[in-house]
């Protein structure tokens, strides 16, 4: 089995012929392994085979070409950039980044691992966090040298920066409990652009390395089943091109890295039953669980599948966090402030997907918006909870409790910040509609393929699948629910996308 892809690029031409007759009329999407056997000759080799261009894809790409491998990048659809090129570009980074210190911003690697293993689901992946946290800083010294640019910029407003500012708190490390398990700083690191444009502008960046470096990209290919040796060693990839099936050897390793299954509802329906309702499947238009099911279907171990972000969105503005969110009991269960993805959490996996905002005067929304929608308005606290069937007496109960301890600056319950933290109190009242399935309720998946630190897939009896790796949404890794902070995920995507495509290129196997 050769590597020699030669320096002309993969052409249609070349992936049009080779696979056997029989071979290629077994071939379905979702079936098990093709034994190697079953391939009579190959369309095309390759040293590392990377499936996916989101940023653990052209991470992994980019690493395994400096580590000397000849690299293919294929991706199912024409446009590259994965779901990475959807989101905000956020990369949580900390224990003392340059960026940090450049703000003189104070924070240490122990305080970066203390808020994501305690702040987190319970039995996180400590391995892969110790060692995200220890390498933070160099990963962000990678980032800038792809040319991915930052701005020296701080803001202290909660929320994604609409202008050019580089570093802000992504999280809920402030809002309790978080600040009390570990000091709060902030360590989201966002290109420094104006907008919801910094995932466009990260992939961009790390596009055009990937290219530079010599990885060789090419869309509209669909990966479709793995090819396994006798010895179970992943030999390549059945792929879909035009409507044919080929077969690409991979000499070194292939590098799953093609997104979870938010746009898949069998798959969503049976692992993340939470996320099915949410209204915004949140993803790259082909997130359907391919690579998750290719390597499962070749024998690896997937974990956390129910796992997911759901996320409710109701700052900015931040006056909003004034007000009290209750659910269908009529009663608190979170602090306001918190992160929004640690909110949408509660929400659609322990509330059962229901919830509403409670705002007085000077707490609700001051101009237009349609992410919550007002269900309920009144001159009474008690009208409200009648309008809403609420159990009689629970709302007003709420908010004379929430009242009396916040005029004395206080919140017993949830401990809410002296910044969000006074009485409702001043007509009218209204109630915002926070429900999974009627509010703005952007959701994805986390759960995925077993690995290794350095992107080894593990079957379940904890042995690699020689010469099988895997990267970002297609694993199980850092994040997980409760989603703690922007930013994790794709921190997550780059910094083990970036081990994962060495591994590969090394053909490491222990």
């Amino acid at each position: 089995m050769t590597e020699n892809a030669g320096e002309d690029g993969i052409t249609r031409r070349r992936l049009l012929g080779g696979l056997s007759a029989t071979a290629a009329a077994t071939v379905a999407s979702g079936a098990a392994a093709l034994p190697r056997s079953a391939v009579k000759s190959w369309d095309m080799h390759t040293g590392v085979l990377v499936i996916g261009s989101g940023a653990a894809g052209v991470s992994a790409a980019i690493e395994a070409r400096l580590a000397g491998a000849n690299v293919l990048l294929i991706e199912s659809l024409s446009q590259f950039g994965g779901s990475s090129a959807m989101s905000g570009g956020v990369v949580y980074a900390g224990g003392g980044t340059a960026l940090q210190k450049a703000l003189k911003v104070e924070d240490s690697v122990e305080q970066m691992y203390r808020f994501i293993s305690l702040v987190g689901g319970v039995h996180p992946p400590l391995d892969k966090i110790q060692l995200y946290c220890e390498g933070s800083a160099e990963h962000f010294d990678w980032l800038l040298a792809q040319g991915i640019p930052y701005t020296d910029k701080l803001t202290l407003a909660k929320g994604l920066p609409m202008g050019d500012e580089s570093l802000y708190f992504s999280g809920t490390e402030q809002a309790w409990p978080a600040r009390e398990l570990a000091t709060p700083a902030p360590r989201g690191h966002v290109p420094g652009v104006e907008g919801m444009n910094g995932g466009r502008r990260l992939m961009q960046a790390l596009l055009s390395q990937a290219k530079a470096l010599g990885v060789r990209l090419q869309g509209r290919v669909r990966a479709q089943r793995l090819v396994t040796e006798s010895d179970g060693r992943i030999a390549g990839v059945i792929v879909t091109l035009d409507g044919e099936q080929r077969a690409i050897a991979a000499g070194r390793g292939v590098v799953l890295a093609c997104g979870g299954f938010i746009h898949n509802r069998e798959m969503l329906r049976r692992y993340a039953p939470q996320l099915y309702d949410c209204s915004v499947p949140w993803g790259n238009a082909d997130d359907h669980g391919d690579g998750i099911n290719m390597g499962i279907a070749a024998g690896a171990e997937a974990l956390r599948m129910h796992e997911g972000f759901a996320i409710a969105p109701i700052y900015p503005p931040e006056s909003v966090l004034s007000g009290i969110v209750v659910n269908a009991s009529g009663q608190r269960f979170i602090s306001e402030e918190s992160y929004h993805g640690v909110l949408g959490d509660a929400i659609a996996y322990h509330q059962q997907g229901r919830a509403w905002l409670i705002t007085d005067r000077d707490s609700s929304y001051a101009s237009h918006q349609d992410n919550f929608l007002p269900l309920a308005e009144a001159s009474t606290i008690g009208d409200i909870a009648a309008q809403l069937a609420f159990p009689k007496g629970a709302l007003q109960q709420t908010v004379a409790y929430y009242n009396l301890h916040a005029a004395n600056g206080d919140d017993p319950m949830f401990r809410k910040s002296r910044a969000y933290l006074r009485p409702l109190q001043g007509p009218p009242y209204k109630a915002w509609d926070l429900s999974t399935t009627q509010a703005f309720f952007p959701a994805h998946t986390f759960g995925g393929l077993h690995t290794t630190v350095d992107g080894q897939v593990l079957n379940s009896f904890g042995e690699t699948i020689p010469g099988l790796y895997a990267a970002g949404r297609n694993t199980a890794g850092i994040p997980t629910a409760p989603y703690i902070a922007s930013g994790l995920s794709v921190g997550d995507c780059t910094f083990f996308g970036r081990r994962a495509g060495r591994a590969a290129a090394v053909g490491a196997t222990a």
